[in-house]
């Protein structure tokens, strides 16, 4: 894109409102710019999904985004959605994407045991990009990997201000470290953004040991870092779309509105 409007939005693309945690990030560092919040309600999770379900449903669904909105920039604010169809996506639209990948770089620096845990969906911990960035990264550590699927139905429910219990948080993170060398986990990757909404519960769960790392804070700077220099203008405020159910979506009303986005539309 040569000329960028300056009402052109960013769009953050999730499954569900996992992408919030990016949003806040992106807030502190590009607070005016306008934003378009797309969330796939209909295809959550998509981690109990086929590598060629997620891929096909991410290219047709950003394809559409792309024209509808004529977005300067899409934030694929997924780590499932990202391992799996960041590369195909970037080679069928013109708009720069931003993709979201576990955070194991910045995990392997501050290990102190060289005992990592990589907590995602069942489909990113399985993916090749995960193994290539074990291999660039954290050849010297033992990663850990979990997929743990329900933590995305417990971030939702928290996000919509229903009770979540830390003895489910902790069972549906459990298989991490039952796993051998778990005793010596010291830190957590969030490989999914819904993950972080469970941050204080995890941190209850696992202990004062065990830090946690995720990569919302790395989009927020990529996204800044390639949209420098571009005039940000709000010719209406900020709104969010989802396919689904209106009213199931409206449900999360309050957690928007928290992010600063009153307006929430089918998609």
């Amino acid at each position: 894109m040569d000329q960028v409007a300056a009402d052109s939005p960013i769009v953050l693309f999730d499954s569900g409102v996992g992408g919030l945690t990016v949003l806040g990030a992106m807030r502190k560092l590009l607070p005016q710019a306008p934003v378009i919040y797309a969330a796939d309600m209909a295809g959550l999770p998509y981690g109990a999904k086929s590598e060629a379900e997620v891929a096909a449903r991410v290219a047709g669904l950003l394809g559409r985004i792309a024209e509808r909105y004529d977005p300067r920039l899409i934030c694929i604010a997924c780590n499932t959605a990202s391992t799996i169809a960041l590369g195909m996506v970037r080679d069928v639209l013109e708009t720069p994407i931003v993709g979201t990948v576990p955070a194991i770089k910045p995990a392997a620096a501050m290990t102190e045991t060289g005992v990592i845990g990589l907590l995602g969906t069942e489909a990113t911990v399985r993916q090749r990009y995960v193994d290539d960035l074990e291999r660039k990264f954290a050849a010297d550590c033992t990663l850990l990997r979990y997929g743990a699927n329900n933590l995305v139905a417990l971030g939702e429910a928290k996000l919509r201000g229903e009770a979540v219990d830390v003895d489910d948080v902790a069972r549906a993170a459990s298989g991490l470290v039952l796993q051998e060398d778990g005793e010596r986990l010291d830190t957590v990757i969030l490989a999914c953004t819904h993950f972080p909404l469970l941050e204080p519960e995890l941190r209850e769960a696992f202990g004062s040991g065990v830090r946690f790392v995720h990569g919302a804070h790395g989009i927020a700077r990529r996204i800044a870092s390639l949209t420098e220099g571009q005039d940000f203008a709000r010719s209406a405020p900020d709104f969010a779309v989802a396919t689904g159910e209106l009213a199931d979506f409206e449900r999360l009303a309050p957690a928007f509105a928290e992010y600063g986005i009153a307006d929430l539309r089918a998609f």
